[in-house]
């Protein structure tokens, strides 16, 4: 037997408690860890901050759950069959998913992109086998958004290609289930005194209506919080171009309803980006675009919280895939964006309010839609 202090015996010990084998990629979807933030700011002194680890599924994202779902769904009611190709619309993490999965299942895939699409993402998708196709910069709406194109492209194709499937995670109202059967139990499952809060990226509003319809019931005081990145049209504030991938839709889409969420936020893309840098250098986590907002909102919200709280933060994705653009200078400085340092980040996150609260809000100053 080793040495209880000794370095081989902590290893060991890791081992042993490291003992989860899944009998395929669908089984490891979901195993991730939840980890307590401790460095950012003296708000992790004074409350409970987990961030959900979701970046930690096979492809490296949340996405994988939705895919998942949805395949398995299309297979029992004869909609993908063997051999069959699924197409989707994505600049980012579905995609991959869709082509993890689907190469794990012997499907071909056709995933529809933009110019916004980062390099490591084409990378990644290729490496998958994944067939790409990109709409061109010139069917982009009037704020630069590229997603109803796309969306009539893999339309397009779809009816097109014999045995053909298109998931179309924007308008699936399955979509927010595979959340609810997932995500919302993983949390409950974690935690037995249910948290104060849960701040979910907005997305296609298929974590958010997932995870709030399971913990309106669960766990009624359970606040829902949900982070946009300002410019989008989610939440009803003015649009304009951004650059965040991840968050950001130039529609409404139909699992979004008010009555899920308590708290909605936008973030502006500088403040999103610094975070994303500080959570690498202070918590040793390269997290993706949308965590930094996510990250950012859920520190707003504590600022209002007069009594100590246990909130969770849900992480969408790897930091890899955006290792050209947030993570690059260079890219950085021809979007004209600045980062901004932690004394800065955490006076920006001081004046940023909810643009959706409840009635007995402290934030009168803010506009209720």
């Amino acid at each position: 037997m080793l040495p209880v202090n000794s370095p081989n015996a902590a290893v060991q010990s890791l081992l042993v408690s490291s003992h989860y084998c899944a009998k395929s990629l669908y089984d490891a979807i979901g195993k991730v860890p939840i980890v307590r933030l401790n460095q950012l700011d003296l708000l992790c002194k004074q409350h409970n901050i987990y961030i959900k680890l979701d970046s930690c599924n096979p492809s490296g994202s949340i996405k994988d759950k939705n895919a998942v779902y949805l395949i398995k769904q299309a297979e029992e009611q004869g909609l993908l069959k063997p051999r069959g190709t699924i197409i989707e619309s994505s600049s980012g993490n579905f995609g991959l998913a869709l082509a993890s999965i689907g190469a794990s299942k012997g499907y071909q895939v056709i995933i529809v992109i933009d110019a916004k699409t980062p390099p490591p993402v084409i990378k990644m998708l290729h490496a998958y086998g994944a067939s790409l196709v990109e709409v061109p910069l010139t069917l982009a709406d009037e704020a630069g958004s590229m997603q109803k194109a796309r969306m009539a492209k893999a339309r397009q194709l779809a009816s097109e290609i014999p045995n053909a499937f298109y998931p179309c995670q924007h308008l699936n109202p399955d979509n927010p289930t595979a959340h609810q059967a997932y995500t919302a139990k993983e949390i409950a499952a974690e935690f037995p005194t249910p948290p104060d809060a849960i701040v979910i990226g907005v997305s296609t509003a298929g974590q958010l209506a997932g995870i709030a319809r399971y913990f309106r019931d669960y766990s009624p005081n359970t606040e829902i919080i949900c982070v946009d990145v300002a410019g989008s049209a989610i939440l009803g504030m003015p649009r304009y171009p951004y650059k965040m991938i991840g968050l950001g839709l130039s529609f409404v889409p139909p699992a979004f309803d008010l009555n899920y969420l308590d708290y909605g936020y936008n973030v502006e893309d500088h403040i999103a980006f610094s975070m994303c840098h500080l959570l690498a250098k202070k918590e040793g986590l390269l997290l993706g675009a949308s965590t930094g907002a996510i990250v950012s909102a859920g520190l707003a919200y504590l600022q209002l919280q007069s009594q100590a709280k246990t909130i969770v933060l849900i992480n969408p994705d790897r930091g890899d895939r955006y290792l050209d653009t947030v993570y690059n200078a260079e890219w950085l400085a021809q979007q004209h964006l600045t980062l901004l340092n932690r004394r800065e980040l955490m006076q920006a996150i001081n004046t940023i309010q909810p643009v959706v609260f409840p009635e007995n809000s402290k934030g009168a100053a803010c506009e209720k839609r």
